[in-house]
């Protein structure tokens, strides 16, 4: 047995070029199903069958064919995840504040942006603003929960709205107090990391009976997620803070003096956490830490900056997924140089045209890497979206040396080209101007870096794509029913799959088909029956999985949970949708959409959404009033029931539910942040005055919107009088 696993293992660098999609997506099914089952054994169990090497040869085989086949990439595939699905033995925790991702950043210039876009939105010309500095840890984010000092819960990241129930697991952990040491706020939620040291990652390998493990992430968040608490006791694991949640009452004035509270509270705090005055001085301490990394006896990937001053983090506010206020400069990806052999056009769900580098393959960071995303068209010719050379402008072309990086992405990057090595007679690749799938023209509209297929869905891979999509894990996630079976009812002549209302009609089409599908290869009466049950149990489903499912461009988890919550219901969200379609502003052209913007009320409600960008409302406008889509979406609706959202009810203002207009120049406040101020406090915040206009806040300047306010008998503030509303008097 130990002999066949080592020949398995042996397997997973071998060449997959000879491999046909049919096959591939065999192995990567079979593949998937074993190391669920080996991480099931490992995290949940705590009894693996699989040694770490035989794991991870394993796992390089699947990265290696889901790089090669992207469209046979699952949804719920094991290289997306860490550790093993919550047990049913973990309860689920509502965060009091959602756990927030971080943007990245990449270079010093993203650094300077970053601080540029700072000063900008605070209205900081010039004058001190401090930035904290600290190691970003590459272990599992971790949320506390005290309550008159006491640790009451404690719950993992999960999806940051909803975390997994690891009180007990935590009470283990030597770093977290269960009681905190001397004065605290009556309620403090404590955020970190949980890690393991290099040295304690070493001495539990190498325990008797100990098990094998990977890296120390993962053994500190297998370690975290065992349903037996005494498991995680006998882990080492340990605990940095770096922030908060709810809090009673604020900690200090700013986040260097807030972490060194919770460093009095008996709270584990990383000591090179540094104070910077400029984004040259972040960069420098960035720059020192990547220079400590391999002694410091822990894993990081970056060091993350935060904008010091508390006030100013409060006026920066949140986008929908990340704070403004904070960045993760991330270290160098790993890199590699190999030969391009050919370049790929796959065609999303969203029409787009995807170029994909077709590689020798190549060992990057551990992992088989047999392609790479090329961005689009202009980063293969060597420029950027607005014309500027990239890369001095050398393009690339089959049959070049590329220099190939990733940093835990599936698919990695091209980053360069050696031209010194190109083949004589090598000529410029052409990009298609035609779909690749359904030979419909291939557009790319002002303003957009990817050229897309018109065809919709007469193109077959734009419609399966979308069923892929549709049933995928965040939208409506039917068991048995996933990208390898969409396929394949897709092009089934009896029992086909075309959209997604034919979902919900095939058991019933299947009853009248001679050639029953318990009958077919890879079905039997127990799987068919197990099938039209998943199906029949998500006939009901919440509005913003609906939203999400339906694969509007642009509109992600995020955003449909924000519309669903705005909306309540469909049938208010669609009303909105088809009122606003009506107006100038979605049939005018580019050069007087503007103008018609300023005056379309309906436009403007969907806009003053919190999260709701220009862009993405006009795809979902576009998207939902289409003729072909819309009649795929009722057909769908008259299938199924959609559960309204669950409003969560915020804090009522005394502009909550109005519709604010600023003008002229604020003195105190920039037009940003006054917005983001307005939006936060339930206020919609339009661009002109009109009958449905409630307040207008108008500093010195103000014109013509005064005179309208004014005239329409809308109440107009001034500056003082807006700041005591926002509570900065």
């Amino acid at each position: 047995m130990t002999e066949q696993r080592q020949d398995e293992g042996a397997q997973a660098l071998a060449d997959i070029a000879s491999l046909d999609e049919k096959r591939a997506g065999e192995e990567i099914a079979d593949l998937s199903a074993r190391i669920a089952q080996a991480n099931d054994d490992y995290h949940r169990h705590d009894a693996p069958v699989l040694s770490d090497a035989e794991y991870d040869a394993l796992k390089q085989r699947l990265l290696a064919l889901e790089a090669a086949f992207p469209r046979l990439a699952r949804q719920d595939s094991p290289s997306r995840k860490v550790g093993a699905a919550p047990a049913e033995g973990f309860g689920k925790i509502l965060h009091a504040q959602r756990m927030m991702s971080l943007e990245n950043g990449f270079s010093a210039e993203d650094v300077h942006d970053f601080v540029a876009r700072i000063r900008s939105f605070l209205g900081l010309s010039d004058g001190r603003l401090a930035f904290t500095a600290e190691p970003k840890i590459d272990g599992l984010s971790l949320s506390l929960r005290y309550e008159d000092g006491a640790l009451v819960q404690a719950a993992t990241r999960g999806d940051g709205a909803v975390g997994e129930n690891v009180t007990a697991n935590a009470r283990t952990i030597a770093d977290i107090p269960h009681r905190l040491a001397g004065a605290a706020p009556a309620v403090l939620e404590v955020r970190g990391e949980v890690y393991m040291s290099h040295a304690d990652f070493e001495r539990l390998n190498a325990a008797d009976g100990g098990k094998v493990f990977a890296n120390p992430r993962n053994a500190a968040a297998g370690s975290l997620r065992q349903i037996d608490a005494a498991v995680t006791a006998l882990r080492p694991l340990r605990f940095f803070a770096y922030g908060w949640g709810e809090v009673g009452e604020p900690l200090a004035a700013t986040q260097m003096a807030a972490v060194e509270r919770l460093a009095r509270l008996s709270f584990q705090t990383n000591p090179l956490m540094r104070l910077c005055d400029n984004a040259d001085q972040m960069i420098a301490v960035w720059t020192d830490i990547e220079q400590q990394r391999a002694t410091l006896g822990y894993d990081i990937d970056g060091v993350v900056y935060k904008v010091d001053d508390l006030g100013y983090q409060a006026r920066l506010g949140f986008r929908s997924t990340t704070p403004r206020w904070a960045l993760a400069h991330k270290f160098p990806a790993e890199t590699a140089w190999t030969r391009l052999d050919r370049i790929d056009i796959q065609v999303g769900r969203t029409g787009a045209l995807s170029p994909i580098a077709r590689l020798e393959p190549v060992t990057v960071g551990g992992v088989v890497v047999s392609n790479a995303t090329l961005h689009n068209e202009d980063y293969i010719a060597g420029r950027d979206s607005t014309g500027v050379p990239i890369r001095d402008g050398r393009d690339i072309r089959p049959g070049d040396w590329v220099k190939v990086y990733r940093a835990g992405d599936v698919i990695p990057k091209i980053a360069d080209v050696d031209v010194s090595r190109r083949a004589d007679g090598s000529q410029p690749y052409v990009f298609p101007r035609t779909c690749p799938q359904c030979g419909s023209d291939a557009i790319r509209e002002p303003g957009d870096s990817v050229r897309r297929c018109t065809g919709g869905m007469v193109c077959p891979a734009q419609a399966v794509e979308k069923l892929k999509h549709f049933v995928s894990r965040a939208a409506f996630d039917i068991d048995g029913l996933g990208a390898k079976q969409i396929e394949m009812f897709f092009s089934d002549p009896t029992l086909p799959i075309r959209e997604p209302a034919d979902i919900f009609t095939l058991a019933e089409r299947d009853s009248r088909n001679i050639a029953r599908l318990k009958n077919r290869d890879g079905f039997g009466a127990r799987s068919v029956e197990k099938l039209f049950a998943a199906i029949e149990d998500k006939r009901s489903i919440p509005l913003e999985r609906l939203i999400f499912a339906l694969g509007i461009r642009h509109v992600g988890e995020v955003a449909a949970g924000i519309l669903a919550r705005h909306f309540g219901t469909w049938d208010r969200l669609i009303a909105a949708v088809d009122a606003a379609a009506r107006e100038p502003a979605f049939v005018a052209d580019d050069a007087s959409r503007r103008a018609a913007m300023a005056n379309s009320p309906n436009w403007t409600e969907l806009t003053a959404i919190n999260g709701m960008g220009a862009i993405l409302v006009q795809s979902l406008v576009t998207t939902l009033t289409q003729g072909a889509e819309r009649r795929g979406i009722d057909r769908l609706l008259d299938r199924i029931e959609v559960i309204p959202a669950t409003v969560r009810q915020a804090r009522t203002t005394e502009i909550t539910g109005k519709t604010l207009v600023f003008t002229g120049t604020l003195e105190r406040m920039t037009r940003a942040e006054a917005k983001a101020r307005a939006e936060a406090m339930g206020a919609k915040v339009a661009g002109s005055v009109s009958a449905r206009t409630d307040m207008l806040i108008a500093g010195p300047g103000a014109g013509s919107k005064a005179a309208k306010a004014a005239g329409l008998g809308v109440r107009v503030i001034d500056e003082d009088e807006w700041l005591r509303i926002a509570g900065r008097s």
